[in-house]
């Protein structure tokens, strides 16, 4: 049983679902607004919005904590650090809004739109 054992598998091991983390987030940050599952989505919520805590410190440490977590690790951790950083400096959290928008054509797989507020 997985007691306390929290987030998701999403069908994948863990190297694949490390790796499409690292995608959504990178995707996300980069163009503020992606459209995709519902499950993924709701799994990568927690994820951007810790790296927008870290990003929020405005440290050379968290600078390279956000380069070993993302890919294009110069155009996003700088859009992290200059834009994402400074837009929500007085807000304590809650930076993703996730939307619901209906159902995939091919699977009928509940599609959601994860964006930035």
């Amino acid at each position: 049983m997985r007691h306390l054992v929290e987030g998701k598998k999403l069908g994948r091991t863990k190297d694949q679902r490390l790796a499409l983390m690292r995608n959504l987030a990178t995707s996300l940050i980069l163009h503020e607004r992606i459209e995709t599952t519902e499950a993924k989505a709701k799994a990568l919520r927690p994820e951007v919005e810790h790296l927008v805590t870290i990003a929020k410190r405005q440290t050379l440490a968290a600078k390279r904590q956000l380069m070993s977590l993302l890919f294009n690790k110069q155009i996003v951790v700088k859009k992290l650090l200059e834009v994402m950083a400074i837009k929500y400096k007085d807000r304590t959290g809650g930076y993703v809004r996730i939307t619901k928008k209906g159902f995939r054509v091919g699977d009928a797989a509940p599609v959601s739109v994860i964006e930035f507020v």
